[in-house]
């Protein structure tokens, strides 16, 4: 009879794993039958796992999530491996194990926690613990919910009109009977293309503004009084009043600087900052296939 010589060489190593794999006793004292908790939950020492789990793991916080109540012991052991201790595997109702973490995830700290997996009688997970309590929150990290996906909103155009003083109001004026005909056709055909793309267009901010002659307090309530008249203008002409903001910024942004001291010039120089600008928010249009 031929003796394999390997098979004895091997013995051992099989007779360790599987005492390994049977049941040496639980360590914590009476788990109840239902899993749920034990007379005394009792915590093995660290130093006392299996030579290969010495110092413990790191285990993946993907699968960590994903074990819950109900589990058997082949789908724990699919997700965070076998217990870390002698304890045994299948005939016990308590696993443990030593987990370590980063923290933060990517730094060089590393917390070192451990882990209590309870069986009911099914041999099913029903009750986890951790030592310390507080390395729960590695978990509770884990199971953050999933940031829900960014909606990216449909691209949207702006133009910007820019409504001059000579062709709008004369200086220092801002009322309706102060906006010239010229003005009133540019406006009125402005509120024909809202009104057509009505259903694209989603904001008109409307922004009036002066020139630098008077004081900051006359100018932003001058400019504002501009851009109310032009708001007012085009909800009467029909354009929908939830649409339009209107703001006065006074003398702030102005296109044109003058160095000329003679008032009249001077006036005539500055023309270009007294104005209103409205600018049109809009989706833009999608190119139909031809």
């Amino acid at each position: 009879m031929r003796i394999n010589i390997k098979f004895f060489k091997l013995a051992p190593l099989l007779l360790a794993t599987a005492f390994a794999l049977a049941a040496c006793g639980n360590v914590s004292r009476n788990v109840h039958t239902d899993g749920q908790s034990a007379d005394s939950i009792n915590w093995p020492s660290i130093g006392d796992t299996t030579p290969m789990h010495r110092g413990g793991t790191f285990p993946n916080l993907d699968n960590l999530v994903r074990v819950h109540a109900g589990l058997n012991k082949q789908q724990v052991s699919d997700l965070i491996g076998y217990p870390h201790f002698s304890e045994g595997v299948w005939g016990v109702r308590e696993w443990n194990y030593v987990f370590n973490f980063r923290e933060p995830a990517q730094s060089d700290h590393v917390v070192t926690c451990q882990f209590k997996v309870l069986f009911d009688t099914d041999k099913l997970a029903q009750r986890f613990y951790w030592l310390p309590e507080e390395c729960a929150r590695f978990q509770q990290v884990a199971k953050a919910p999933v940031p829900p996906p960014v909606v990216v909103a449909p691209a949207a155009n702006t133009e910007r009109f820019t409504l001059g003083s000579d062709a709008l109001f004369a200086f220092d004026r801002a009322g309706l009977s102060d906006m010239s005909a010229e003005g009133r056709a540019k406006l009125d055909q402005l509120a024909q293309g809202i009104i057509v793309h009505a259903g694209q267009v989603q904001s008109v901010r409307v922004i009036g503004y002066t020139d630098r002659l008077g004081s900051d307090a006359y100018n932003d309530a001058l400019s504002r009084k501009r851009a109310d008249t032009v708001k007012d203008y085009l909800v009467s002409h029909g354009v929908d009043s939830r649409l339009i903001q209107a703001e006065g910024r006074g003398k702030r942004d102005p296109v044109e600087a003058c160095a000329m001291t003679e008032r009249s010039a001077l006036i005539g120089c500055l023309a270009a900052n007294r104005r209103v600008e409205v600018l049109v928010t809009a989706l833009k249009s999608e190119p139909r296939a031809g």
